[in-house]
Formats: C-alpha cells, sequence, structure tokens
C-alpha cells in the first residue's frame, strides 16, 4: 500500500503503517488539549489511541494466522486511521475456510475483552459508565469497552468487514459463489449509506467508513467475478506468443533499442535454451540512471522470477501475477518458453470476451 513503510516483522508478516496514522495522533493529541489543557491529557490520549490500534494489529492477526493455518499467507498488515488491513495471498474460496479466518479477528477482540474484564472484577476496579468518557475514567474499562465495540462493529453484515464475509461465507454455503458475492456487495452498499447518512449529521469519521465499505464492496465483488470469468480458460489462450528474448552477455543498449523497436517491457533472458532470468522495464531504467547503458543484462536482471505452464488456467496464473510483485510471467511449455502473461493483456483477453458475448451469435459464430 503507498504512502507506508514497514515498523517490525512478526510471525514473518510485515507489519506497516500509514502516513495518515500520524495524522490521527496529533487530531487526537489536539482534541484532548482542547477538552482538558493538560499535558497528562494528551498523554493519556495518544495512549488510549496507541492501545486501541494495538488491538486492532492483534485482531489482524488473528485472520492472518488463522489463514496460514489453511495454507494462506499474509504479505503484509497496515494500520490506517480507519483501523486495519491484511494483505492475504488470497481470499479462502471454500465458505468453511472464510468462516473461521473471519471469525478468528472479533474472536481476538472476545478473548480481550475478557481478560479486561476479568482484571476490574478481580481488582474491583469498575467505575460508573457515567464517569467514563474519552478523557477521564479507568484507562482498562475504557480498553475492555472499546474491545466490545470493536467485536461488535466488526460483525455488522457490511461487506467487506467481518460480518459481511461471514454472510458471504454462509450464502456461499447455499448458493454459487458469485451470487453470494453479490448478495453480500448489496448488503455492503446498504450499509454504507446507513454509514454515510449518520456521518452527515453527527461524526465525519462515519463518512470515511462509508467511502471504505463502498468502494470495498464494489472491488472485492468485481474481483469475484473477473476471477470467475478466467476459470477453466488455459493460460495459452490468452498469453502473449510474439515476444522477443535476450542474451546475459548483451549490454542494456540493446534492451532499449528492443524496448524501442516493439511493445515489450519485460524481457527474458535467455542462455542457449536455458531461462536464467527476467530484465524488467524498472531494473533497466533504475541501472541506466546509476550505471549507463553498457552494462551488461547480466548484472541486471532479476533471477528470482515467477514462471507458468501452457496449461494451467488462466485465475490462478493471474493470482500468481498479482501476488508476486512482478509484471509479467513467462509461459513454458515441454521446457521451452512459449508465451509471455502481463496484466495488461490478461485485460484486452477480457475486454475481447466480454465484447464476444455481447455480439450476436453469427459474429460469436465467425471467431
Amino acid at each position: 500500500m503507498k504512502w507506508s513503510f514497514r515498523i517490525a516483522r512478526i510471525a514473518g508478516i510485515d507489519v506497516k503503517i500509514h502516513v495518515t496514522f500520524f495524522l490521527l495522533l496529533l487530531w487526537v493529541g489536539y482534541s484532548y488539549w482542547i477538552t482538558a489543557k493538560t499535558i497528562p491529557a494528551v498523554l493519556n490520549g495518544i495512549l488510549f489511541v496507541l492501545f486501541l490500534f494495538l488491538f486492532v494489529l492483534m485482531h489482524e492477526f488473528g485472520h492472518s494466522l488463522t489463514a496460514r493455518k489453511f495454507g494462506i499467507k499474509t504479505r503484509d498488515i497496515t494500520l490506517l486511521p480507519i483501523g486495519g488491513v491484511s494483505q492475504l495471498e488470497r481470499i479462502p474460496r471454500e465458505p468453511k475456510q472464510e468462516f473461521w479466518v473471519t471469525l478468528a479477528g472479533p474472536a481476538v477482540n472476545l478473548v480481550l475483552a475478557i481478560l479486561l474484564f476479568g482484571w476490574l472484577v478481580l481488582t474491583e476496579g469498575f467505575i460508573s459508565l457515567s464517569q467514563l468518557s474519552l478523557t477521564e475514567g479507568s484507562l482498562i474499562e475504557r480498553l475492555a469497552i472499546v474491545n466490545l465495540v470493536l467485536l461488535v462493529f466488526n460483525l455488522i453484515p457490511a461487506f467487506p468487514m467481518d460480518g459481511g464475509r461471514v454472510l458471504r461465507a454462509a450464502l456461499a454455503s447455499r448458493m454459487d459463489y458469485v451470487r453470494a458475492t453479490q448478495i453480500a456487495e448489496a448488503f455492503g452498499k446498504g450499509f454504507a449509506l446507513i454509514f454515510g447518512l449518520i456521518g452527515l449529521f453527527t461524526n465525519p469519521f462515519y463518512l470515511l467508513i462509508a467511502l471504505f465499505v463502498w468502494v470495498g464492496a464494489g472491488q472485492e465483488s468485481r474481483s469475484v467475478q473477473v476471477k470467475e470469468t478466467f476459470s477453466g480458460i488455459p493460460v495459452k489462450n490468452a498469453m502473449l506468443t510474439q515476444f522477443q528474448t535476450l542474451s546475459p552477455t548483451q549490454r542494456l543498449s540493446d534492451a532499449i533499442e528492443a524496448i524501442l523497436a516493439g511493445y515489450q517491457q519485460d524481457f527474458p533472458v535467455m542462455n542457449g535454451n536455458e531461462m536464467v532470468g527476467v530484465l524488467t522495464r524498472k531494473a533497466l531504467l533504475q541501472s541506466l540512471a546509476r550505471d549507463g547503458q553498457t552494462v551488461n543484462i547480466a548484472s541486471v536482471m532479476d533471477r528470482d522470477f515467477t514462471t507458468a505452464k501452457s496449461d494451467e488456467m488462466l485465475d490462478a496464473v493471474a493470482e500468481r501475477l498479482q501476488n508476486c510483485g512482478c509484471s509479467t510471467v513467462p509461459v513454458f511449455e515441454n521446457d521451452k518458453i512459449v508465451g509471455l502473461v502481463t496484466m495488461d493483456n490478461i485485460g484486452e483477453y477480457l475486454m475481447i470476451q466480454a465484447a464476444l458475448r455481447r455480439s450476436s451469435p453469427e459474429t460469436q459464430a465467425l471467431n
């Protein structure tokens, strides 16, 4: 996610924080100063928010570590002013898996609330709710209540929030996955409108939540529909078959000529019949700026690359392309490179198929 940087790596998962999170801390500190006008109150407010986002992080780890049990890795977790986002390599398609992965997050908040309330019972630390506010009252009691709020709020069936995903999982156990996603999307957008109306008349923060839910629901629904469109289609139907390769002994000047002469941006690097790397446009430009165009391609190419087989399904290769952080996947058949797959040509293939579906039966017959 842009404008984010890593602050830790826990259990093999990068923890990132978005720069706007610091704007939230400044706003909280300012709000506490306006209310109490004391430094201890400001520090108390910031400490409360930091604990709140610690619980949000633990909530996201609940999702991530449960997903790992089902063989799904998490690339990173990013903390935003409106909450946390876990970047799973893929969304579980099996309803039972999505159900348990989704509920693991709220379950963390439930356990935390029980532990905090248990501590208050043991220490007789309860105070009247009327004495609690954002700036005053027992920190432990406020944090316990916050975990209950996080638990209840996340279970609202507003897709793609946790409650919406539970709804999708329940629907998908009884109907087609795409249809289940569309119904969950409709629920999510309905709640987004409710959040938006609440935000207009009360707290503007609800407007941010409404935007997140509306956009997120639409994006995930479209993603599911695209994957369903690709389902059952072999990658050889959509790959680029006219492409150029380079040799590791060639210079970057040769790669420049190849780029200017055609449409290709990334080049498989071949040592005879063996593929030894990929020269990406990004690596080329960085090396040109640093070392000039006389450098050998072997010193610039990426030796850690992802490949696919021609008979693999397009949806699986498209997912791999998104997860590998690369822009091109070479396709092999009988140990010989036969094509390239990029997100651009996958998009073009999708548009062509959509146009064919809208065309007349006579036109489809010609194709």
